[in-house]
């Protein structure tokens, strides 16, 4: 986008981000013994989807929600593991994966590439498929860092309040975002940040740097999550 400017940022700790996004199965595993607990994913396996499929349809206070009750299991414990949302520039760093084209490794996005509306592709590419709903995760190739369905599929939440100038004065190193909320909502609370693009999206809206703004209290069909996995080593030498 010629409105943006790409700008150095630096991610000095390391951490892992997982390879898919969150999928249903995952979902339920994890959050089934609430008292108030569904699977409210819109594409569920009566609507086209599967356990394998991303969750969707879940607020960012869920997302946070399953990132903690992940973390409190014994085993995480032992193992030294604690999981949370990624922060919206680990989250660009990692879809980036050392690229500093507009989609990882390309200036274009084609239908057969990633899960968006294909009738609109980006970059001059040919138009291609539009499932009209999410994909099993892993259905296209990942990044070079071994990621799948950065671009596409569904968007994610990041840990971020969403502040549509933060990057022209944020810090260079490690930024988290603004300490508190900037935009807000009509419910009393503000947006949040939602990355990558999705099923529903054209080309332009998958690309590596396109921003979301989004209610965290509210359930988008088209929004699910990925975890960074910290380990406790590695927090240690913070």
């Amino acid at each position: 986008d010629k409105t943006e400017v790409q700008h150095k940022v630096t991610i000095s700790t390391p951490f892992y981000m997982g390879r898919h996004e969150v999928t249903q199965g995952q979902y339920v595993e994890v959050m089934k013994d609430l008292p108030d607990f569904k699977n409210r994913a819109a594409f569920n396996s009566d609507r086209g989807g599967s356990p394998a499929h991303p969750i969707e349809n879940v607020e960012w206070q869920k997302a946070n929600q399953f990132c903690q009750r992940l973390s409190d299991r014994a085993a995480e414990k032992r193992a030294g593991r604690s999981y949370r949302l990624p922060t919206e520039a680990e989250w660009e760093y990692a879809c980036r994966a050392g690229t500093s084209t507009v989609f990882y490794g390309a200036d274009t996005l084609v239908g057969e590439q990633a899960n968006f509306n294909g009738k609109y592709p980006y970059g001059g590419a040919p138009e291609g498929p539009y499932l009209r709903k999410t994909a099993k995760v892993g259905s296209y190739k990942p990044n070079t860092f071994g990621l799948y369905d950065m671009h596409g599929n569904v968007a994610e939440w990041c840990s971020d309040f969403y502040d549509p100038g933060y990057y022209e004065n944020s810090p260079d190193k490690d930024p988290l975002g603004p300490p508190v909320g900037v935009v807000p909502t009509n419910f009393g609370d503000f947006f949040r940040v939602a990355r990558g693009g999705c099923w529903v999206d054209d080309g332009r809206a998958c690309r590596s740097a396109y921003r979301y703004r989004a209610m965290p209290a509210t359930q988008y069909r088209l929004i699910g999550f990925r975890v960074v996995c910290e380990l406790a080593e590695d927090r240690s030498e913070r």
